[in-house]
C-alpha cells in the first residue's frame, strides 16, 4: 500500500456508514428496521496487509463492538483504490456499505485519472477522517547526507545523478517526492514499483537512494539501522520518530504531504447511521488502548466530523491537483 497528505487536526470524532441515492424517508424506514440488523461491509480498496487494511479493519473491529454488530472486512484492490470505491460508490445507501477511503481515492485519483469512475465529493457521504499517516525520507547509507539540508545541497550539486524509488506511478510516495522537488528546486530520477516491498528491496540494495516512504512500511528499516531517516513529511513529528523532524523544520517551509484514511458512505446515506458510526469511532479512538495500537503503526488517531472530513477532502483535491500538473503525471 502507498497512499499518503496533510494537515494535523485535534478534534476527537468518528467513523462511517454507506449507500447510493436514497429516498427522503428512508431514514426513518432504517430506524424502525433497527439498523444494523446485518453485517456491515467495509470495503479496503487495496490488498490485505497494508496500511489501509490495517486501519481498516480496526476501525470496522471498533464500530461491531460499539453497535452490537457483525462487521466484514472485504479487500477489493486494484486501479489505484479505484475498483472498490467505485464499488461502494454504486452501492445502496442503506447503511450496510462503508469505504475505508485514502488520499488517493479521495485527494489524488480526481487528477491523475483521466477517466475517472466515481466522483470523490458528488458520490459520497464523509464520515470521518481516521488517521494520518507520514512518509519519511529515507536514504540509503551510502547517501551522503544527514538531513534534509544536505541532501538538497547534493541534488543541486548533482543533478539526476540520484535515483528516487515510489511504489508506483501517481502514489502518495511518488508525489511527496515531486513536491519536495518542486519546493526545493532540485531533480532526482524516479524509479517506479509495483508496491512498497520491491522498491524498499531496491533500496536497500543501492539501487536506488532516495525513497518518501509510508512510514510503517519503512520503520523496520529504520531501527535496524539499514535506512537512514531524514525527516518526517507531516506538519507535526511522528509519535514512532519523535528524534526525526519534519521537512518542514529541516528546511522546506511550507511542505506537508502525509498519507491520509477515511471512511465515507455512499451518497444519500441517513445522517442519524454516520453519526452512530461516527460516534462508535469517536469513543474508540479515545480509549487508550486503541490509540496505542494506531500510533504502533505510525498513525495518528484523529476522528473528525463529517463536515470537518468534507472540506478537508476538497482541500486535498485541490492541493494534489497542483502537485499532479507539476509533476506531469496521467493514468489513462
Amino acid at each position: 500500500m502507498s497512499e499518503p497528505i496533510t494537515r494535523r487536526r485535534f478534534t476527537l470524532g468518528a467513523a462511517a456508514a454507506t449507500g447510493a441515492a436514497m429516498l427522503p424517508a428512508a431514514s426513518g424506514a432504517l430506524a424502525q428496521q433497527g439498523w444494523p440488523n446485518k453485517p456491515i461491509r467495509f470495503v479496503v480498496p487495496f490488498p490485505p496487509g497494508g496500511t489501509t487494511d490495517i486501519i481498516g479493519r480496526i476501525a470496522a473491529d471498533e464500530v461491531a463492538k460499539a453497535l452490537n454488530a457483525t462487521t466484514v472486512v472485504e479487500n477489493r484492490g486494484g486501479a489505484g483504490g479505484n475498483i472498490g470505491a467505485e464499488a461502494v460508490a454504486r452501492s445502496a445507501p442503506d447503511g450496510y456499505t462503508m469505504l475505508v477511503c485514502t488520499v488517493g481515492t479521495h485527494g489524488i485519483n480526481k487528477s491523475l485519472y483521466s477517466k475517472l469512475s466515481y466522483d470523490p465529493v458528488k458520490d459520497f457521504t464523509p464520515v470521518t477522517l481516521l488517521a494520518l499517516v507520514p512518509n519519511v525520507i529515507v536514504v540509503h547509507p551510502s547517501v551522503k547526507a544527514n538531513s534534509v539540508k544536505e541532501l538538497i545541497a547534493l541534488l543541486k550539486a548533482n543533478p539526476g545523478r540520484l535515483n528516487y524509488a515510489s511504489s508506483g506511478n501517481g502514489t502518495s510516495i511518488h508525489l511527496s517526492a515531486e513536491l519536495f522537488k518542486t519546493m526545493t528546486g532540485t531533480f532526482m530520477t524516479h524509479i517506479p514499483y509495483r508496491g512498497s516491498a520491491p522498491a524498499i528491496a531496491d533500496l536497500l540494495a543501492n539501487q536506488t537512494q532516495v525513497m518518501f516512504d509510508n512510514l510503517p512500511s519503512a520503520m523496520p528499516q529504520i531501527k535496524a539501522g539499514k535506512l537512514r531517516a531524514l525527516a518526517v513529511t507531516s506538519a507535526k513529528r511522528a509519535a514512532a520518530l519523535p528524534d526525526v523532524p519534519t521537512v518542514a523544520e529541516a528546511g522546506v517551509p511550507g511542505y506537508e504531504a502525509s498519507s491520509w484514511f477515511g471512511l465515507v458512505a455512499p451518497a444519500g446515506t441517513p445522517k442519524e447511521i454516520v453519526d452512530r458510526t461516527r460516534d462508535a469511532i469517536a469513543k474508540a479512538w479515545a480509549r487508550p488502548d486503541v490509540r496505542e495500537k494506531l500510533l504502533g503503526q505510525g498513525a495518528d488517531p484523529v476522528a473528525d466530523t463529517p463536515e470537518e472530513f468534507a472540506k478537508y477532502i476538497d482541500s486535498e483535491i485541490a492541493k494534489w491537483a497542483k502537485v499532479v500538473k507539476a509533476s506531469g503525471a496521467k493514468i489513462d
